[in-house]
């Protein structure tokens, strides 16, 4: 996904689309507040099994009904390649070290004092958040930050 369309979805560019993708997200969320992630996943993995074989036995009834021959339904999606290539795995994963080796050098120059003000700073974010971490779950903050992000690109 490049960034324009991450502009276009921010900014309710094109409504249908950005409700669908912001409503698949909030219920996802509320999914995980309520349930573990392995639940969520085995019961998305499971509505998607249920609708793609009544889909499949759908088709099948029909063009024997119709007495047709289409084939399998999902035939243009079984025929593509699916594998990563080897440069975008490494594109992506040399763009994630380089900020992985940030965010360590980071820390470590926070954790061992290495600007006093800077850790200071840091010590007084920390505190505030464990102030944050009791008032609020991890989770419900995301649900909260992703049913604020419309009327955030809405005052922009």
């Amino acid at each position: 996904m490049d960034a324009e369309r991450v502009v276009e979805l921010v900014y309710w560019r094109d409504v249908k689309t950005t409700g669908v993708v912001f409503g698949a997200a909030l219920l996802l969320l509320l999914s995980l507040s309520v349930c573990s992630i392995v639940s969520v996943c085995s019961y998305i993995g499971l509505a998607l099994l249920s609708v793609t074989i009544c889909f499949r036995i759908y088709k099948g009834i029909l063009q024997a009904i119709q007495k047709s021959d289409e084939g399998h339904p999902f035939k243009l999606y079984l025929d593509q390649e699916v594998a990563l290539s080897a440069d975008l795995v490494h594109k992506y994963s040399d763009g994630i070290l380089e900020k992985l080796n940030w965010t360590i050098k980071e820390l470590r120059r926070l954790f061992l004092v290495e600007d006093l003000v800077d850790s200071v700073k840091f010590a007084i974010l920390m505190w505030i958040l464990t102030y944050v971490g009791a008032l609020f779950n991890g989770l419900t903050l995301l649900i909260l930050g992703e049913r604020q992000r419309p009327l955030v690109a809405f005052l922009w």
